[in-house]
């Protein structure tokens, strides 16, 4: 059974990202820009911080009794920003990441949002596929600088609810 449980423990969060960033990321992207992003962005500080002042709430993906993984949401003035949607090795390839998907579709309807916009690397083959058959399109492309000498180059997509 597929359920979500808001993750109030952001020391157990950060735990738990951290192992499926650093399976998942060094493929993609360097080791070395793996481990700045996860101390800049998924550390116990950095979610505390999310969650105080920029709107994020977390949820754990649970397939019973397991944390199948974690999906990070951050409300802004006129869309849902989907910061984070991962699932662990184990749980990959099972349908969790559309369930997860429903899941963040409805959180935005219950909260009136007509718009879901996340941004993903450019190489991200799999997820943007996944993205495109879950109906969410490309519309615009962005390198943000994020420090230490490591850029994000990403795709912006959006998923819309009113179409």
């Amino acid at each position: 059974m597929i359920y979500f449980v808001k993750a109030d423990n952001l020391a157990e969060l950060a735990d738990f990202a951290s192992g499926i960033w650093h399976e998942y990321w060094p493929p993609i992207i360097s080791a070395e820009q793996t481990d700045y992003m996860v101390g800049k962005f998924q550390s116990e500080a950095a979610l505390a911080e999310q969650v105080a002042k920029k709107h994020y709430s977390y949820f754990y993906i649970m397939d019973g009794t397991s944390k199948a993984g974690y999906i990070g949401l951050s409300e802004q003035e006129d869309h849902l920003f989907l910061s984070k949607l991962y699932l662990a090795k184990d749980f990959r390839g099972r349908g969790l990441g559309s369930k997860a998907f429903d899941f963040v579709k409805d959180y935005a309807a219950q909260k009136g949002y007509k718009r879901i916009v996340l941004t993903v690397n450019k190489h991200n083959d799999n997820t943007i596929r996944a993205y495109e058959k879950w109906g969410l399109k490309t519309v615009d492309a962005v390198v943000s600088d994020i420090g230490g000498g490591y850029v994000m180059d990403d795709y912006i997509m959006e998923y819309r609810l009113d179409a």
